[in-house]
């Protein structure tokens, strides 16, 4: 029976990076238009053809934050109590900027005066950017293990996070989102505005590409998450997803296929996230420097039967929102029309 409960709490682990994977590839564009308004909009109506063109998917993908959260708390809860607690300033500060980004969607209209849009589109920035920022930071810190002592309680506080390595993460979740917003407005936008975020989309590319081979070897010297991979080369092939879809999103970019590039970067988000998880297994906050004190997907799993009956529900549900959400970007795919701007 435990090696079920082993195999039940292994399934759920890598839905749960699935579930982290989904939020980064689908809010991860959203966060990036909304950090580049400042930059890119050169009027009003520029402005609004941006919030609209995130408009319709944003709350829809910001489910998965949620379900990832949920996950965490039903699968993991010892794990959730940890990261819930200590990462409490950073995940409130993400709180807030979610809060902040989703109001002005629906203020920002409300009045007609220049000084009011403009305390929106302030927090509409504010509250992508500093979203994306602040996730790169907290999961870099996850990557290169929390302080736990032996009950498993996180003593670092805010400031401690604030290091080399969990700002670098929060540079290269910057970059990769700004980037994968840019892509979006290739496609969801007409005329200059189009042409700047294409241009933009092209600079970025190498960019990220450096950022990424940096991070990546940052990560080899103050992380374990290359010991499975060395342990078990085969687990290699992991990177053959965002390495693709690296090469395949300039590919794309240089051929103008916009919709194409901004799914080669979903690959490299999603492959990414997964190489993370694939590394961090079996822990899901790794401990350091005392690998004893790691929270792993054994000693904070749920019960075999709650892993079980979480799984039922998966099955039924998860397809049903991913066929609702299929329907939304299938039926709002086209360019923003200025006729039609509601925001």
């Amino acid at each position: 029976m435990e090696s079920l409960h082993y195999t039940l709490a292994t399934v759920w682990f890598l839905l749960w990076g699935v579930l982290w994977a989904m939020y980064f590839v689908l809010d991860g564009f959203d966060l990036g238009v909304g950090t580049l308004m400042p930059f890119l909009a050169k009027n009003e109506t520029e402005k609004r053809v941006m919030y609209n063109s995130v408009g319709p998917f944003w709350d829809g993908n910001e489910v998965w934050l949620i379900s990832a959260g949920g996950v965490t708390f039903a699968a993991f809860p010892l794990a959730y109590a940890q990261m819930f607690s200590g990462l409490y300033t950073p995940l409130m500060l993400l709180l807030f900027a979610l809060i902040l980004r989703g109001v002005s969607f629906e203020f920002r209209s409300k009045v007609d005066s220049a000084a009011w849009k403009k305390v929106w589109d302030t927090c509409q920035f504010v509250g992508s950017f500093l979203p994306a920022l602040l996730l790169g930071v907290a999961f870099a810190n996850i990557f290169q293990g929390l302080p736990l002592d032996d009950t498993h309680l996180n003593q670092a506080n805010i400031f401690q996070l604030l290091n080399p390595y969990g700002l670098a993460g929060g540079v290269l979740f910057t970059v990769m989102f700004v980037l994968h917003g840019a892509l979006w407005l290739s496609i969801r936008t007409q005329g200059d505005l189009q042409q700047r975020a294409s241009n933009l989309a092209i600079k970025l590319w190498p960019v990220l590409v450096v950022i990424t081979v940096l991070f990546l070897a940052f990560s080899a010297v103050s992380t374990q998450l290359f010991g499975n991979y060395l342990q078990t080369p085969l687990l290699f092939v992991v990177l053959a997803l965002p390495v693709g879809g690296l090469v395949l999103m300039r590919v794309y970019m240089g051929a103008a296929r916009w919709w194409a590039a901004w799914g080669a970067s979903a690959v490299f988000i999603g492959g990414t996230t997964m190489f993370a998880i694939v590394g961090l297994f079996p822990a899901i906050i790794p401990s350091k420097p005392n690998p004893a004190n790691s929270l792993t997907i054994m000693n904070s799993a749920s019960s075999e039967l709650t892993l079980k009956i979480m799984l039922g529900v998966a099955v039924v549900f998860v397809p049903i929102v991913m066929l609702y959400q299929f329907w939304a970007y299938k039926n709002f795919s086209h360019p923003v029309d200025e006729a039609e701007l509601e925001y």
